[in-house]
C-alpha cells in the first residue's frame, strides 16, 4: 500500500499546522495556500491506495477484479490512459470519461448494478465512495503525463462541440452559465480566483489538478463531482453522473487544457 502511514502522519501535521500557522501569519490566506501546496501532506494518496486495493480485489456478483478494464489503451493498461480521456469507445459506441468507463467495467466485468454505483458515486460525511477511490488510483497512474485527447472520431468532435455549447448556455432562475464566471479575466468569488477556462494556461491550471482532495469536504473529489457542484452553485437542475452533458463539458475543458501535465491527486480548499 502506497505511503498510507506516511500520508496519515503528514495529514495530521498539516491540519495541526493550519490552526497555529494561520494564527501567527501576517497573511493568513497566503499561509493557508502554502500549507495546501505541501505535496507531503495530501490525504488524497490514501484514496489512491484504497483504489488500488479495489482495482485488484475480486468483487461483485462475478467475483472478478478490474485488472482487465480497458480505458482506451488496451485491457489492463493504466499508464497514461487517464490523460487521454474522455474518448470514443467502439464497444459502447459513445464517448466516455474515466468515471463512466470505470462504471462500465464494474458492471460488465464484476456484475455490479450501474444505478447503485452512480447513486453512491460521491462520498458523504458518513460514507466513502468506492468510485472516487478507483478514479484516484487510475488518475494517479497518469500523473506526470500530458493531456492529449484524440478528438478524431466524429462522436468525439460532437462531444467537444456540445461541451462548448453547454459552457455558454444560460439557464435557471439566476440566468447563469459556466461562462458567467469562467470566461473573463480577473474574476473572483470571495477569496477564490476564477479561471478563464477558454484560455489554455488557465484551463491547464484547473483541469490538471483533478481528482483532488477537498479540505472543506474532507474527502477526495473527481471531475464529475466538480461539474455537478458547479451546476448546483448555479442552481441548475442536478447534473446526472456520467450523462452526455457532463462528459461533453469534461471533453471541452480537457481539450482546452491540451498539453498540460497532470499532477494528481492534488489538494484544494
Amino acid at each position: 500500500m502506497r505511503l498510507s502511514l506516511w500520508a496519515l502522519g503528514a495529514a495530521a501535521s498539516v491540519f495541526a499546522a493550519l490552526s497555529s500557522g494561520l494564527a501567527q501569519s501576517d497573511n493568513p490566506v497566503d499561509e493557508y495556500r502554502r500549507m495546501l501546496a505541501d505535496p507531503f501532506a495530501n490525504p488524497g494518496f490514501l484514496f489512491v491506495d484504497e483504489g488500488e486495493r479495489l482495482w485488484t480485489e475480486r468483487r461483485g456478483p462475478k467475483n472478478a477484479s478490474l485488472e482487465q478494464c480497458d480505458l482506451g489503451l488496451g485491457p489492463g493498461v493504466l499508464d497514461g490512459a487517464y490523460a487521454q480521456l474522455p474518448r470514443y469507445f467502439p464497444d459502447v459506441d459513445r464517448v466516455m470519461d474515466a468515471e463512466s468507463r470505470i462504471v462500465h467495467c464494474m458492471v460488465t466485468l464484476q456484475g455490479f448494478d450501474e444505478a447503485e454505483i452512480r447513486r453512491r458515486a460521491f462520498s458523504t460525511r458518513d460514507r466513502r465512495s468506492d468510485l472516487e477511490a478507483l478514479v484516484a488510483f487510475v488518475a494517479e497512474k497518469s500523473s506526470g503525463h500530458k493531456l492529449s485527447l484524440p478528438l478524431t472520431h466524429p462522436k468525439e468532435k460532437e462531444a467537444y462541440a456540445l461541451g462548448e455549447a453547454v459552457f455558454y448556455r444560460r439557464g435557471s432562475y439566476f440566468d447563469f452559465s459556466c461562462s458567467t464566471c469562467h470566461s473573463q479575466e480577473g474574476m473572483r468569488i470571495r477569496l477564490q480566483e476564477l479561471a478563464n477556462l477558454r484560455k489554455n494556461e488557465d484551463a491547464i491550471r484547473a483541469v490538471t489538478t483533478w481528482p483532488t482532495y477537498r479540505v472543506s469536504h474532507e474527502t477526495l473529489r473527481t471531475m464529475q463531482h466538480r461539474m455537478w457542484d458547479c451546476f448546483w452553485q448555479m442552481r441548475m437542475p442536478d447534473l446526472v453522473h456520467g450523462s452526455e452533458v457532463s462528459i461533453a463539458l469534461i471533453t471541452w475543458l480537457t481539450k482546452n487544457a491540451e498539453g498540460g501535465e497532470l499532477t494528481v491527486p492534488a489538494i484544494k480548499r
